[in-house]
């Protein structure tokens, strides 16, 4: 029996697929008729390369563990494994710009698909990632590949009517909140991450005599409402009580304010890495704390069995 705040296997499931004829139908029509930039080898590649790199993971820890790979089973467990793959190819290829160069693209996938199994930490007897894939493949190549930029924003409706450029965030609003409610229940979370981005404009208006029109402008478009509901809102890496995904919400809408007063352009997926970082750094620490402990008691425990006195007292007792 699951918990109202428990994202279960079948929500899980559920989401994805919906997450996935979602973003597949986005980037056709990206392509196809909104006008986006970027050829059409870039999601292709970056498709091939992370359904190789989940592949090859889930092989090698199948043989490792002894155990049965999860994508066999069928076409379906095959689809349903790949899932998450195909997500984060499609949403690193429509969000990242390395104009006709493809090997910024393809190693951002597979550094995004493999960063679930590099960067993890235990979570009660199991163990989870630590970052959101897509964005992580972004922020890594965006650091380590200065001359690859992010997606023009106008490349979401260039092609679009004027009731076009509207109807288009309606419906990505529409669809993300139904999901981000039904499924990944992180409505919390946005309401922090809004709040806080906000909260942040408006600090930066006042202290550095930023315009606010201008900090609050990066919310009208598409990019940053495909990041509030369905980036930032991933259900593996953040938070599941409600309070937790407030504060979460906040301190990514911190650390992005944070940015902008240095001027850093790639405020949005840094500030997203930056604090599922720290609380990877949270979380291995208190883990670290908690086994020093264990170990502390046992070593305590073991040295008042072997002591005779107290071993004579328990055998007089």
């Amino acid at each position: 029996m699951t918990t109202p705040n428990r994202w279960c296997d079948q929500d899980r499931l559920a989401g994805l697929r919906r997450f996935a004829v979602a973003i597949t139908i986005l980037n056709l029509l990206g392509h196809f008729a909104f006008g986006f930039e970027q050829s059409y080898a870039q999601p292709l590649c970056a498709l091939a390369a992370a359904y190789l790199m989940e592949l090859l993971l889930e092989t090698v820890d199948a043989q490792f563990n002894q155990r049965r790979p999860r994508f066999l089973g069928g076409v379906r467990a095959f689809a349903d494994f790949l899932l998450s793959a195909h997500i984060t190819g499609l949403a690193v290829a429509m969000l990242l710009y390395s104009n006709e160069r493809l090997w910024p693209t393809i190693f951002a996938a597979a550094a995004a698909v493999a960063s679930k199994s590099v960067f993890r930490i235990r979570a009660g007897s199991d163990s989870r990632h630590v970052f959101n894939p897509s964005n992580f493949g972004i922020t890594i190549t965006l650091l380590l590949f200065p001359w690859v930029g992010i997606a023009p924003p106008y490349h979401f409706s260039e092609n679009l009517p004027a009731v076009g450029r509207w109807l288009l965030p309606t419906v990505i609003i529409a669809s993300g909140s139904f999901l981000n409610f039904r499924y990944t229940r992180r409505i919390p979370l946005i309401a922090g991450w809004l709040v806080g981005f906000i909260s942040q404009a408006l600090v930066r208006s006042v202290i550095y005599d930023a315009r606010l029109v201008a900090a609050l402008l990066p919310m009208t478009g598409v990019a940053f409402i495909l990041f509030s509901f369905y980036m930032v809102t991933d259900p593996a890496t953040t938070p599941t009580s409600p309070r937790s995904q407030i504060v979460f919400g906040l301190a990514v809408s911190s650390v992005y304010g944070l940015l902008m007063v240095f001027h850093d352009v790639f405020g949005l997926f840094f500030s997203l890495a930056t604090v599922c970082a720290a609380r990877f750094a949270l979380s291995a620490s208190r883990a670290a704390y908690e086994a020093r402990a264990r170990i502390t008691i046992q070593k305590a425990n073991a040295a008042r069995t072997k002591s005779p006195v107290l071993s004579g007292v328990r055998d007089v007792l």
